[in-house]
């Protein structure tokens, strides 16, 4: 089935563009001066077993000017990358290797443009390989290379970081996938995990990698490409419910020698059904920022900190994270799905971390995308079904099944064709159908752009108030089967609407609903990160609750018949829109609009 080209890929507002783009590295020319220099300090990172640590770094210009920059390169010998040129009439460029981060040498330092002196302080994770620090002039678009400094390193480049837990394929299962420098061929990657204060064993774990002819196209095969790394992944069987487990990384070397990460924990899941407390965390577009404030462009991804820090401060009333696309926005900068993973680290090495897939991890022209637009960067959705595991069949169609507790979660891929007769259609009619609601009264669906209704002004100018051809494909589904809440990223804001089919309130929008079905409440919570975008001017009957911040949801599930639902704000973490639902068996049974069955007149 052709792709679809529409314009509606991008409702999102302006928070597509990956800072690292602005950076013109192709156009560098050399124009180094001896008498510049770049100093950063200290040399050798990681002496404690930390993955990540602050660089001081000084330099000096003795022809400053406003638009001079400083870029983090990894590794350290990038002049010395292979690049080719455009046609053989052309020669190769100076530099075809994007910096990892970067900073303007005016940045709190007022003064450098009269005396060409400055200090930054940037903070560098793990990334496999060492750093180098470039003095630029000449701006971005037209960068000439000043002054660069010695090599930077962690002590252990190779080293396990950035575990990411994941519920497996059955209840009892969790995956725990991370990061090293280690081959299979170099040493042996396991996990040593147990029951807390119990006896510990070791599982092994499959690794992955992707090279450079797995991307699709620009910048993800040109000056984005960096190696990924090794991403291995463990399986931990049998767990007992809601058991506190502890694991750490291990990687065994041909001599015997064991290299570790620290040592984490998790609590298992509940058992499909179980009556117990459940919370899970929901949000969509979140992306990476830099603590040190590099790399921010037009305040590309102003409250993805503050998203990221309001979870870990609440952590230990969360049981499960549901990031549904638009994972980090590397955008074809493939060192930013280090930098992303170490950023949720604190999340998603303690509860799972389950992620749906989006624009800017699948789009790509002529690669089976629904849309064929550019807003992967060219990697195609390799990196994110390679970074991240998800209990899919299929790990690149991305769409699953997962079930926590009392809950069940039905994830689709928007990016791949969802309309009746497609493969993912019928996906989603069997999750949906096939949970036993009398164990799991809690019915999620999910998905990155908005199927169901959105009053984003784009969507709004378009008049369809959703992603063309979206509700009018699955509203059907949701009603039959009784769908409580769907939820949405791609457009950064938050939006509730009353419970709501064909576009009409079935019952007023409410902050407590009782009795039976009626209709789907549809979320949008796609600004947890990313540029805000902003709502039509229109009033829309079914638009209960907007708001134009940075936010997250969560949802609390207290027993059978009683889920609480909050909304809040990255900024202050407190609780903005919120509704509850107090449901019993017998009302879940009930009848409805378009979801009866037929009945007999025999007795």
């Amino acid at each position: 089935m052709a792709a679809c080209t529409a314009a509606a890929a991008h409702p999102g507002g302006g928070g597509s563009e990956q800072p690292l783009s602005r950076i013109a590295v192709e156009r560098t020319t050399l124009a180094v001066d001896g008498a510049a220099r770049v100093e950063a300090s200290p040399t050798v990172l990681g002496l404690e077993g930390q993955d990540s640590e602050w660089v001081e770094v000084e330099f000096f210009h003795p022809n400053p000017s406003a638009d001079d920059w400083v870029g983090v390169f990894s590794p350290a010998n990038f002049s010395a990358a292979i690049c080719e040129p455009e046609n053989k009439r052309e020669y190769p460029p100076v530099l075809c290797t994007a910096p990892i981060k970067y900073q303007f040498a005016k940045f709190k330092n007022d003064g450098y443009s009269k005396s060409g002196k400055g200090y930054l302080k940037l903070q560098l994770i793990n990334q496999r390989e060492d750093f180098l620090f470039a003095l630029f002039s000449g701006g971005l678009l037209k960068p000439k290379l000043i002054a660069v400094s010695d090599k930077v390193a962690f002590a252990n480049p190779k080293a396990p970081v950035y575990p990411r837990l994941a519920q497996g394929k059955s209840w009892n299962e969790m995956t725990v996938t991370w990061t090293s420098g280690y081959d299979i061929k170099e040493a042996v990657p396991f996990v040593e995990w147990g029951e807390k204060g119990g006896r510990q064993i070791l599982s092994p774990a499959g690794t992955l990698t992707f090279d450079r002819n797995s991307m699709c196209g620009a910048p993800a095969r040109t000056v984005g490409w960096r190696h990924p790394g090794y991403i291995h992944t463990s399986y931990l069987k049998d767990l007992w419910p809601d058991s506190m487990y502890t694991y750490r990384l291990g990687h065994r070397l041909p001599n015997g020698t064991r290299i570790w990460s620290k040592s984490y924990s998790f609590k298992a899941s509940p058992y499909p059904g179980q009556d117990s407390l459940q919370r899970v965390v929901i949000f969509g577009d979140m992306g990476k920022a830099e603590a040190d404030g590099s790399n921010e462009y037009n305040d590309f991804q102003p409250g993805s900190l503050n998203t990221t820090n309001q979870i870990i401060r609440d952590l230990d009333n969360i049981d499960m994270v549901v990031h549904i696309g638009d994972i980090c926005y590397a955008n074809g900068y493939l060192s930013q799905w280090d930098q992303f993973t170490a950023q949720i680290e604190p999340i998603a090495s303690t509860v799972p971390y389950m992620i749906g897939s989006g624009n800017h991890e699948r789009d790509w022209p002529g690669t089976g995308s629904f849309y064929g637009n550019l807003d992967s960067g060219g990697e195609c959705g390799v990196p994110a079904q390679t970074v991240f595991y998800t209990p899919a069949e299929n790990r690149a169609k991305f769409w699953y099944a997962t079930d926590y507790g009392m809950f069940r979660f039905c994830i689709a891929h928007t990016e791949e064709d969802w309309r009746p007769g497609t493969e993912q259609y019928k996906f989603i009619e069997h999750c949906l159908s096939s949970v036993d609601r009398q164990k799991q009264p809690w019915l999620i669906f999910l998905a990155h752009r908005v199927l169901g209704y959105s009053s984003n002004s784009y969507y709004g100018f378009e008049g369809t108030f959703e992603e063309p051809m979206g509700r009018e494909a699955l509203q059907e589904l949701w009603q039959k089967y009784k769908v409580d809440l769907a939820f949405y990223g791609h457009v950064h804001n938050y939006e509730r609407t009353c419970p709501v089919y064909q576009s009409q309130c079935v019952v007023n929008a409410s902050n407590h609903y009782s009795g039976p079905f009626l209709a789907t409440t549809h979320v949008v919570v796609g600004g947890a990160g990313a540029s805000l975008s902003g709502f039509t001017s229109s009033k829309i009957q079914w638009s209960h609750f907007r708001d134009f911040d940075h936010g997250f949801t969560k949802l609390t599930a207290f027993n059978h018949s009683s889920l609480l639902f909050e909304y809040k704000k990255s900024r202050d973490g407190n609780v903005y829109d919120h509704f509850t639902i107090s449901r019993d068996y017998r009302d879940v049974l009930a009848c409805s609009i378009d979801n009866c069955p037929r009945t007999s007149l025999a007795s």
